[in-house]
């Protein structure tokens, strides 16, 4: 409707203009013509040729001459030679080159009448040739053209209406199309797509990045599920373990020995604790819309001794210095959880040994913690940091981990601006950690 509105407006707008341009181009040629006669008439009376009659030329209905006290001097033969045409202010505008319209009556004619006046003569003997043409064949054309329009403009107006009326709703029955089928979804992650339709345009497009977003919702729906079955089977766990010390030392309070009961309910809930925590981590990173935030630079080898050195690790950890200063802009908490949880890792599948290397390449800083365990093959590797993936060999082994730790490491190093891979170490495992290179404090002073 509104392009038809439109398109209405331009043609009639169009129809009026060509309708004042094609009147003012008749009436023009009119005027031109009857001046020229006008001019001609001019000359006869300056060279004294002029007769009595004055001879009719093509398209002048009458011609006068009129000296300045209002007498008519000549005129075309049948026309009136006692009284002009114009008289008066009509007969001033005249002498200036104004056009003028009368009716044809004033000479027995039915016709409109245009006049146009020059002046001739000597400054003694000034007088003023009038020309009078009929404007009706002018006002007839004009008039068969704005019939025409008349018929002409509605009727493509009209077509124009329906014609867009059709296509503009072929275009958007896509539209509908998915309408109706994302009012058909009713749940992420059931595998329903939305049509896509054969013509590639904006729609189909639009279709097809809808359809990607499905697909990204029935993952991220797919992950969400997963994520909470097994969140729920590992809280689970430590759960009935300690439900289950406490009914048999209930129920057979005089063999119980309460002391072990109690550590070992103490070790459930200190698993458990930690399950929370890594759940809580992973939720405030999972809500964070930007990285975390910088207050570095840090000093990575410092940051490394420390974490190395702590008590009640089962293997020996090594620490293989090196020889220049390695800052990293970072959050100094988020890389310190970032180097316990990669040792916690290595320590808990090492045989004797944990190496930890700092140094640079190029831009960024470099942290290695290798280990000479079993290893993981290279189709897992990636695997192994989506949460509570773990191998079957950990969970036979009944590790204790709850598959979160390389989680949280991947996600708080991203955050961070790096990235964490693993790779052979020959033996074992090598888990390389990329971070941004800041200049030492003394550089960035300086």
């Amino acid at each position: 409707m509104a392009a038809t509105a439109l398109v209405a407006l331009v043609l009639i707008g169009g129809a009026v203009v060509l309708t004042v341009a094609l009147r003012h181009t008749l009436l023009s040629t009119l005027d031109d013509s009857a001046r020229q006669r006008a001019r001609d008439v001019a000359t006869l009376v300056d060279t004294g040729n002029l007769p009595n009659t004055v001879p009719v030329a093509g398209g002048t209905v009458l011609v006068q001459v009129v000296d300045d006290n209002d007498r008519v001097r000549a005129a075309t033969p049948g026309g009136d030679a006692l009284v002009p045409l114009l008289s008066g202010k009509a007969l001033a505008q005249a002498r200036r080159g104004v056009t003028q319209e009368v009716p044809g009556s004033r000479i027995g004619i039915s016709d409109q009448l245009r006049i146009v006046g020059t002046t001739a003569g000597s400054a003694n003997d000034r007088r003023t040739v009038l020309v009078a043409v009929s404007s009706t064949e002018a006002s007839r054309s004009l008039r068969v053209v704005v019939l025409v329009l008349i018929i002409v403009v509605p009727l493509l107006i009209a077509a124009f209406g329906v014609v867009c009326w059709f296509l503009v709703g072929a275009a958007l029955r896509p539209v509908a199309a998915l309408r109706r089928g994302v009012g058909a979804i009713t749940e992420a992650g059931t595998g329903s797509r939305l049509p896509v339709p054969a013509t590639r345009d904006e729609v189909a497009r639009l279709a097809e990045t809808l359809n990607d977003m499905l697909d990204r919702l029935a993952a991220g729906g797919a992950r969400q599920r997963a994520f909470v079955a097994d969140a729920a089977h590992e809280l689970r766990s430590p759960l009935t373990s300690i439900r289950t010390q406490l009914e048999v030392a209930r129920a057979h309070p005089q063999a119980a020995d309460w002391d072990e009961t109690s550590e070992g309910a103490l070790a459930d809930l200190e698993r458990l604790s930690r399950l929370v925590d890594d759940l809580l981590l992973l939720a405030r990173l999972d809500d964070e819309r930007r990285p975390s935030r910088r207050v570095g630079p840090v000093d990575l080898r410092a940051l490394v001794a420390a974490a190395a050195a702590r008590p009640g690790s089962r293997v020996d950890v090594q620490l293989i210095d090196s020889p220049d200063e390695v800052f990293t802009q970072a959050d100094g908490d988020a890389l310190a959880r970032v180097l316990e949880n990669l040792l916690s890792n290595a320590e808990r599948y090492a045989r004797s040994c944990v190496t930890v290397e700092v140094g640079h390449d190029g831009p960024w800083a470099l942290l290695t913690i290798s280990d000479d365990g079993p290893g993981i093959p290279a189709a897992d590797r990636a695997r192994v940091f989506e949460r509570f993936a773990r191998l079957d060999a950990s969970r036979s082994q009944d590790s204790g981990g709850s598959g979160l730790g390389l989680a949280i490491v991947r996600e708080l190093v991203q955050s961070l601006g790096g990235s964490v891979h693993l790779e052979d170490a020959e033996p074992g495992l090598r888990a390389v950690v990329r971070l941004p290179l800041a200049a030492t404090p003394d550089r960035a002073n300086a």
